[in-house]
């Protein structure tokens, strides 16, 4: 803590303390802001901050930043850990000796300096990144201070994020042939909300930077801003106060508080080590024939893992997983189903399924060593992991025997053995809000695409990177149905009863997504009215589940259907009841009882 000698009295020396350490770390916010804002403009158009007046104000602003957070060091308040101390320092240290150098103008040996400048700037670019995300996280840590529903949060943090994504997507440098703001906002939302719909060919009209950048959106889209900035904020904070625990709890569907850390440790990890790893299988089993050099095949492997995990459909070929050259890559295809499945199944199935074997493993281990009994612990995996897993089972049986069965005279056609059992393992995933495709879509049999509206309805599970109605709520309708054919009063699987406002919940979304899919394909019918119906209501379908599958019309729609449906994929992506929830006023406690009543319903 920094001395103040001539002040005397130890509570106004504390006082001046923290309001330094206040205002300091507001001038951080507003220089790491800006520093990416010219880091963004210098990218998106043209190489300004190398040379002039704003190369200059450039490196006295990454001065500036250096001398802020080394006064961040000697914060109490702040919980340094070792890894943190280090990461902070070294980005200090890097940022520092960049800008002197780039300041004074000392020349280092030339062949040096000239291997080196790129190497430079795409570091100090990297950093400027990284600070951005850390002040970003720190501010989304203090939201809950604004006493804002959690569905509004959660609703104005993807509209943020697709925001900058549409302006990003704007730069120059982006597009090869530039875009419109429209079709900048469509792609942005299809990017966020994990949907794989474009209204551009994402290999020939976005440069590489357009492409990163939209590899970025669906990254975060599918983790989720809140639950990305949170734990880059955990990192680089230390901790969450009791207040922001209650709060992310909702967005990591996390029960119990003093589990919020390390399930959202838990929930990043796996998604890093599960596109790692999904990456460098594809990477190692992809033709390489197909690429122009290493770099191209590393990009495209990192890409569609990404993409897979996110459930986001994007891809850098021009006719997806079906392009010459990659429709036969059985193996690749095979590794893609498996991580949108791993992605799709939901982070609550992954983190319970986790402690399930960790707490195995480690009784286990006690009592091989140690001789303690085992200690069995009830319902670690619970009835809602349970029913996503069974339902999610159930679906991928059926997606699977209907797709070889009516398919066998149309797109499996002519394929080997094992090329028909993947592609029709791939074709009973990826409409469960994965948006890949392997074949023709506009070859699909008539029986595949009404199955595959219906796959798409259900979509993936809650708390995971897909969309749609989800697992649960689909099973729970169902078991309703059921229990109402028995005439029981009581809906119950797994010797466990399910709550009456899970059921209502259940039918309250699935009316919500009926009405929404409805009011979508009548409106985009009344802007492109030569359109099939089926198309329109397949596109819809897509839309809303945030599939990404098409039979071919999401280039042909005009700009007033492509507003539609870019309205539709973010209401399928937040969910229409959490739109709900957030604008209609909460009912007060209702402290009376009308006389009970039935109504005839059939």
């Amino acid at each position: 803590m920094p001395e103040f000698p001539f002040i005397q009295n130890p509570d106004q020396k504390i006082n001046l303390t923290k309001k330094v350490f206040y205002w300091n770390d507001k001038i951080l916010q507003v220089l790491s802001f800006l520093a990416f804002g010219i880091l963004v403009f210098d990218i998106g158009f043209s190489k300004v901050v190398q040379s002039g007046k704003l190369a200059v104000f450039y490196n006295i602003l990454l001065i500036a930043l250096s001398v802020g957070y080394t006064i961040r060091l000697f914060s109490k308040s702040e919980k340094y850990k070792t890894p943190r101390l280090i990461i902070e320092i070294s980005i200090i240290l890097f940022l520092l000796t960049a800008a002197v150098l780039n300041l004074t103008g000392i020349q280092l040996d030339k062949d040096f300096r000239i291997a080196n400048l790129q190497i430079k700037s795409f570091l100090v670019n990297l950093l400027i990144f990284i600070l951005f995300l850390i002040e970003l996280s720190r501010l989304s840590l203090a939201i809950n201070k604004l006493k804002v529903h959690p569905a509004v949060v959660f609703i104005l943090s993807f509209l943020l994020v697709i925001i900058i994504g549409t302006g990003m997507l704007m730069l120059p440098n982006a597009t090869k042939n530039g875009i419109s703001l429209v079709d900048a906002l469509f792609t942005s939302t299809s990017a966020v909300c994990v949907t794989g719909l474009i209204v551009l060919d994402t290999s020939k009209d976005f440069t590489f930077m357009g492409q990163f950048i939209i590899m970025v959106l669906f990254q975060v889209g599918g983790l989720g801003m809140m639950t990305f900035t949170s734990f880059f904020g955990f990192f680089f904070k230390g901790g969450y106060s009791l207040q922001n625990q209650l709060f992310l709890k909702d967005y990591i569907n996390e029960d119990n508080i003093g589990r919020i850390n390390s399930t959202l440790v838990k929930i990043i990890v796996f998604t890093l080590v599960v596109e790692g790893v999904a990456a460098l299988l594809v990477y190692s089993l992809v033709d390489k024939g197909l690429f122009q050099g290493a770099g191209d095949r590393l990009f495209f492997s990192v890409f569609h893992a990404i993409s897979g995990f996110c459930n986001a459909g994007f891809s850098t070929l021009q006719n997806g997983l079906y392009e010459s050259g990659f429709r036969l890559q059985y193996n690749v295809h095979l590794i893609i189903a498996l991580t949108i499945i791993i992605g799709g199944i939901g982070f609550p199935v992954v983190v319970g399924y986790i402690n399930y074997l960790k707490h195995v493993f480690v009784g286990t281990s006690k009592m091989i060593f140690k001789g303690t009994e085992f200690k069995h612990v009830p319902r670690v995996v619970n009835i809602n992991i349970r029913l996503i897993v069974y339902t999610t089972f159930i679906l991928l049986c059926i997606g699977f025997v209907s797709y070889y069965y009516f398919e066998s005279e149309y797109t499996l056609k002519g394929l080997t053995g094992y090329g028909k059992f993947v592609t029709a393992f791939f074709g009973s995933v990826t409409p469960r809000t994965a948006g890949f495709n392997t074949v023709d879509m506009s070859a699909l049999a008539l029986p595949t695409i009404l199955i595959y509206l219906i796959l798409m309805w259900i979509g993936a599970s809650p708390g995971s990177t897909g969309g749609g109605l989800k697992t649960s709520t689909f099973a729970v309708a169902v078991l309703n149905t059921l229990s109402v054919a028995k005439g029981k009063e009581r809906v119950e699987v797994f010797s466990r009863e399910i709550s009456s406002d899970t059921i209502k919940k259940a039918f309250a979304v699935i009316q919500l997504s009926f009405l929404v899919i409805g009011l979508g394909v009548f409106l985009v019918m009344l802007f492109n009215p030569e359109m099939n119906i089926l198309d329109v209501a397949f596109e819809i379908f897509s839309a809303f589940s945030t599939v990404g599958l098409s039979l071919g019309i999401t280039a042909s729609l005009s700009t007033g259907s492509k507003i539609v449906v870019t309205l539709i994929m973010f209401l399928g992506r937040v969910g229409t009841l959490t739109v709900l929830v957030a604008v209609v006023k909460k009912a007060r406690s209702q402290n009376y009882k009308y006389p009970e009543e039935s109504v005839f319903i059939s």
